[in-house]
């Protein structure tokens, strides 16, 4: 029995001749987060648009508790739809109080009913002390949590948030991404994400699908997009790294400068493992955290640039064999430009494809 909240089965829209989204499909159960991810024009706010009811479909279907609300020649209208929707830009009345645009949208209660819920939505989102006070006089972060409470005070069968960080600094927008998901996750409510930022998705979502070209590539926890990335653009996409060319010694082992690397067998030797043959040569991607700081150690690799981070230092290294490789390296640990530094190797998840592949 399927107990998806939401489901896209092989979604296509167009725009006149260019196919935006692309036999796109996923689903949802009651109280998930999921988000699409994905560089600027790979369609993901057209998806979400698509949910909402504001953008038609060519083909496939759309399910919202079991309930089609767009297929081939029909669309629910939006307002029909118990969605709720954060934007971008708050879009909250100005002319209206914080309580007022949180009472917005529960006309159909009575007085004393809205008054409750209002109320409630205050105390969820940390806003009751600025009930009285309108937009203008808020801060961003507290505009965005008006939007959210408004959005939930309907108690909606989904919400949608279309990328509700984007006008915010960054330690606010780490800051409340972990309160939004809290506040999401006390209500029971499923939602869907739409942002290019890899780190907001990370904090928010429980699943992730990120998006190329109208297609979602990949949709997944973010813990496998990091470390089992299953095409090269996920990996590239998703954290930081660099390609190094491998040699195949068998279907679980390669070779490249820094040693060789034995894939994690323990998972049936699916994803993690190499598939040519034999002899074959590969790109094994290298992440940051793969390449241990080890005074001890006798491989040496020669700092070429270093970004510090606070806590942490990113190091470029030059590899004996010429490649360069990252290292995320504790910042205590502070060598200069032109240094070497002992290096060793801790690969759990060999991630490796084809050089012919993109």
């Amino acid at each position: 029995m399927d107990t998806s909240l939401l489901q896209l089965s092989n979604i296509c829209l167009s725009y006149g001749n260019q196919l935006v989204v692309n036999n796109l499909s996923f689903s949802l159960k009651k109280g998930e987060i999921g988000c699409l991810l994905g560089p600027s024009g790979c369609g993901k706010t057209t998806v979400l648009r698509c949910i909402a009811g504001f953008e038609p479909i060519s083909a496939g279907e759309i399910l919202v508790n079991d309930v089609k609300v767009n297929h081939s020649g029909f669309s629910l209208r939006p307002e029909k739809r118990n969605i709720g929707m954060v934007f971008q830009d708050y879009a909250l009345f100005p002319h209206l109080t914080v309580a007022s645009n949180i009472e917005f949208g529960l006309h159909r209660l009575t007085h004393a009913e809205r008054m409750h819920r209002m109320n409630e939505m205050l105390q969820t989102v940390g806003l009751t002390d600025v009930a009285n006070s309108y937009p203008h006089e808020l801060s961003g972060g507290q505009q965005q949590r008006v939007a959210l409470a408004r959005a939930l005070a309907p108690r909606p069968d989904l919400l949608l948030l279309d990328e509700p960080f984007s006008n915010l600094d960054v330690n606010l927008r780490e800051r409340l991404s972990l309160e939004i998901r809290e506040i999401l996750k006390s209500q029971g409510t499923t939602a869907i994400l739409v942002t290019h930022d890899q780190n907001e998705a990370f904090a928010i979502a429980d699943e992730i699908g990120v998006m190329y070209q109208g297609k979602i590539l990949q949709w997944d926890t973010a813990y496998n997009l990091y470390h089992r990335p299953t095409s090269r653009f996920v990996a590239n996409f998703v954290g930081q790294g660099v390609f190094l060319t491998g040699k195949v010694l068998d279907p679980c082992h390669v070779e490249i400068e820094l040693g060789i690397l034995i894939a994690d067998i323990s998972h049936q030797c699916t994803a993690d493992c190499l598939v040519c043959s034999e002899g074959c040569y590969v790109d094994v991607l290298v992440r940051p955290d793969d390449i241990v700081h080890d005074d001890a150690s006798s491989l040496q690799a020669k700092v070429e640039h270093k970004a510090f981070r606070g806590a942490e230092i990113l190091y470029t290294l030059r590899l004996p064999g010429g490649g360069t490789a990252l290292s995320l390296v504790p910042s205590h640990h502070n060598h200069a430009v032109g240094e070497n530094i002992g290096i060793k190797l801790e690969v759990d998840h060999v991630v490796a494809f084809s050089q012919s592949t993109l």
